[in-house]
């Protein structure tokens, strides 16, 4: 089998499929590959001799092949042993599914017994804690976040309101509709929700910021010079989410309950009588209640999110998960969190 003319990218696609028809046809013959015309030769014309080859069940002999032409033949030939083909995917066994879970959770508890001895030592490295970090992440998770936080909030209060007003009105118990809706924003839903907004904006953030620092070795850098990156990195965001978290909260109660007092008085109940509703069954206790479980939530997304970042991996998708991870561990840490609280209020009977 002779060719003549380019052999590449090209000149291999015009011959490849009735080359290959006539190296199976040759299967029980030698075959003998001549290239002494060719005045062109690529990979593609490498990857076609191996085809050949491999059509007609053995090795052919290459007869007037010059040296570039048997050395880029011979590195394709190379690289083709070296690839191997994809196998079936691992499937984990139940121990090693244990040993990765508990692997994970001692994972989580060394970082936070690390938070805490950041706490505890901030007053030996002051030097270490960027106040600017502080206020930057502040200001990044709680004030550019209060539109989005009010639009929620809004459209929350309205949607409750009409879904409860439906069955309510059947029983003429219009008005109950604001101490339903007041009592589920003040003391589940504005901190729930609040966090949801928290781990989807901030979490992710605070997950690819560290982790593109992990990537671009800034933090064993930052080891190097003995400098605690618990210290420097993740004490601003956690208490930068602790201080904006309840303000976020409230900012997103009195949303919903805007919003809930347009569709009341639209339906003809006075705007005097919501407003006396709930300040008859909406108790400061169920507001401090809030308040604390926003800021608990805060601290546990924020860490969360920053634990991601710290354990980046490397390569191009690095980044993207530990962001991912970030915002569905926050959210679920949020709604454990908040299933935990449930259960201690129910205890305490408030």
């Amino acid at each position: 089998m002779s060719f003549s003319g380019p052999l590449d990218s090209a000149g291999a696609g015009t011959v490849w499929a009735r080359a290959l028809v006539e190296a199976q046809r040759a299967r029980d013959e030698s075959l003998t590959l001549d290239l002494a015309g060719l005045d062109g030769f690529d990979t593609a014309g490498a990857t076609l001799l191996l085809d050949i080859e491999a059509a007609h069940g053995g090795n052919a002999a290459v007869t007037g092949a010059n040296e570039q032409i048997e050395a880029l033949l011979g590195q394709v030939r190379a690289s083709r042993k070296e690839a191997k083909p994809p196998g079936p995917t691992p499937v984990l066994t139940w121990r090693e599914t244990i040993i990765g879970g508990l692997t994970v959770c001692t994972q989580g508890i060394a970082f936070l017994g690390e938070l805490a001895v950041a706490f505890a030592t901030l007053p030996a490295r002051a030097r270490m804690f960027r106040r600017q970090d502080l206020l930057t992440a502040a200001d990044n998770a709680g004030v550019r976040a209060i539109p989005l936080v009010v639009l929620l909030g809004v459209l929350i209060g309205l949607i409750l309101a009409f879904q409860s007003l439906i069955p309510m009105r059947r029983f003429g118990a219009d008005i109950y509709v604001a101490n339903l809706v007041a009592i589920s924003l003040i003391r589940e839903l504005g901190p729930l929700l609040a966090a949801v907004i928290l781990a989807g904006r901030s979490g992710s953030a605070f997950a690819a910021e560290i982790g593109t620092m992990k990537v671009n070795q800034e933090i064993d850098a930052l080891t190097t010079m003995g400098l605690d990156p618990v210290t420097m990195l993740v004490l601003p965001r956690v208490l930068a989410a602790i201080a904006v978290m309840p303000a976020l909260t409230i900012a997103l109660d009195f949303a919903g309950l805007l919003g809930m007092a347009l569709v009341l008085v639209g339906n003809g109940i006075p705007l005097v009588a919501v407003g006396n509703q709930v300040q008859a069954w909406v108790t400061p206790l169920d507001l401090y209640g809030a308040l604390v479980k926003a800021a608990i939530f805060g601290a546990a997304i924020a860490a969360i999110g920053c634990r991601a970042g710290l354990g980046t991996g490397v390569g191009p998708q690095a980044v993207g998960v530990s962001a991912t991870s970030a915002v569905v561990g926050g959210i679920v840490g949020a709604i454990v969190l908040d299933g935990m609280f449930a259960i201690i209020f129910f205890r305490l009977g408030l």
